[in-house]
């Protein structure tokens, strides 16, 4: 009897909180400075030291919780978890665990066939980060940078309410939109900014009780966390179907051999001896507090996107596209409003050519080489047609290479649209004259040669004729 599984994955994701300065102590969270070079004394974990809480990094928890409707608590209590960790001084983590400051709550995801679901939110709770092992050629040592040890970090614990690796990066990426939205993470996944830890478990389909999960640590990217997650759950099958039993455990993912491996095992949960850190007090957060907080709130994506569809008359596709990104979405609403008007042409050049420019650069959309102004400009020579949409592309690249404005270009370059209807005429006949074989065929039955001659016309004129116009006219002739 063949077994049908189903796939049962919650993801903690950690978002390094967009603060200056660390979450205890005034060292600097800049990313990229010399090893050890932003660790004081409080980072180091030394004897005597005291850690003062970083207001800003409560204030973008709230924010977090306000927007994903979780509960709020007024008071929370941090915790020290105990384990040893070369790159952990203290032995020590200051985390939360019994009373987090962000409690239960959910956000909808959107998958690729544009179907919603929901997913719960079990806590996101205030955290420092640990340092980094540097595994390096160190004459066959290891190095330990302490510049992460004390980066503010908000973990978001999903509940386990995803059932494929699909919708495991629909969340994660859902969850990425957000805390870029809100400011509280610039989202790097390169820097460590935003990664996470997939729970992955699997069982007979239509049973209640979980499997034995297995938990994927440190996916840094959507691609990986696909990856990780249909590899685990395919050695997890192989392993009930040939009667073994699976064990819970951390597992690295390898992207480089792409498997995934035991990194220590789990008898039971990890005994972290949780105890109230007696060095802080606990957190008190007032109502005023967080009003303050939610007066801040942003338009968030759903509303945005739901915005863009009512407003701009976009299809949900465009919506989600153009809602990526907070500066995305403002860089098209500045598109629009500079060119007149023409939303789903603003949307088809802001999501087409413009990104696929800033792909091919690497570069992010605050940084185009092309402002919104400048493309609303050579849009509205698309639509009083004095150039064609292929025409137009060729504008955008010389734009793209810092050529001038559209109409600069354009002028250069001689590539104003034929209109002239007579001057059309002409060219049509002698494509006409010259394809007799071609006309022979086309009035015989063979409808696919009209776009021959489209071809040639527009040959003919560099592609200057106005399409439209060309077709219009060789229907005519042609008949």
């Amino acid at each position: 009897m063949t077994i049908e599984w189903e796939v049962v994955i919650g993801l903690e994701i950690h978002a390094q909180l967009a603060t200056r300065s660390k979450i205890f102590s005034s060292s600097s969270t800049a990313y990229g400075a010399q090893p050890n070079s932003q660790a004081n004394l409080v980072d180091l974990g030394y004897p005597g030291v005291l850690p003062v809480l970083n207001g800003e990094v409560v204030k973008m928890a709230v924010k977090f919780g306000l927007a994903v409707n979780c509960e709020i608590a007024r008071r929370s209590v941090f915790a020290r978890k105990n384990y040893f960790y070369p790159d952990l001084p203290k032995g020590y983590q200051i985390s939360q665990f019994e009373l987090p400051v962000v409690g239960r709550g959910e956000i909808c995801i959107t998958l690729d066939d544009g179907s919603r679901k929901r997913v719960g939110i079990t806590r996101a709770h205030l955290e420092e980060d640990a340092g980094k092992s540097l595994h390096e050629d160190f004459q066959g040592m290891s190095g330990i940078d302490l510049n992460r040890a004390g980066t503010p970090l908000l973990e978001i614990v999903s509940e386990p309410d995803m059932r494929s690796a699909e919708e495991a990066v629909a969340y994660m990426k859902g969850m990425h939109t957000l805390v870029r939205y809100l400011e509280i993470c610039d989202g790097n996944m390169q820097e460590g900014s935003f990664r996470c830890d997939a729970n992955v478990s699997v069982r007979p389909k239509g049973q209640e009780e979980f499997g034995t999960r297995t938990e994927l640590k440190n996916l840094n990217s959507f691609r990986f966390v696909e990856k990780a997650i249909n590899l685990e759950v395919e050695r997890q099958i192989d392993v009930l179907e040939s009667g073994g039993k699976v064990v819970q455990e951390t597992r690295l993912y390898d992207s480089a051999k792409n498997e995934t491996r035991t990194m220590r095992l789990k008898e039971e949960a990890n005994d972290y001896r949780y105890f109230p850190d007696p060095d802080l007090l606990p957190l008190l957060i007032t109502e005023e507090e967080i009003e303050a907080v939610r007066s801040t709130l942003p338009e968030l994506p759903d509303e945005k996107r739901e915005r863009f569809r009512s407003d701009y008359k976009l299809s949900d596709y465009d919506a989600r596209v153009l809602t990526t990104s907070r500066e995305m979405a403002a860089y098209f609403e500045a598109v629009v409003e500079a060119s007149g008007g023409e939303p789903k042409l603003a949307a088809n050049w802001v999501a087409g050519e413009l990104s696929a420019g800033l792909n091919r650069s690497g570069t992010e959309i605050g940084d185009s080489k092309v402002s919104a102004s400048a493309l609303a400009g050579l849009l509205k020579r698309i639509a009083d047609c004095t150039i064609s949409g292929k025409i137009a592309k060729e504008v955008f690249e010389a734009m793209w290479d810092g050529e001038g404005d559209a109409d600069d270009i354009i002028e250069k370059r001689g590539l104003r649209q034929i209109t002239d209807s007579a001057a059309i005429e002409k060219i049509i006949d002698e494509v006409i004259a010259a394809n007799p074989a071609q006309l022979e065929q086309y009035r015989g039955g063979k409808d696919k040669l009209f776009g021959f001659f489209v071809g040639q016309v527009m040959k003919a004129t560099q592609g200057k004729a106005n399409p439209g116009q060309v077709n219009q006219l060789l229907k005519k002739k042609l008949a």
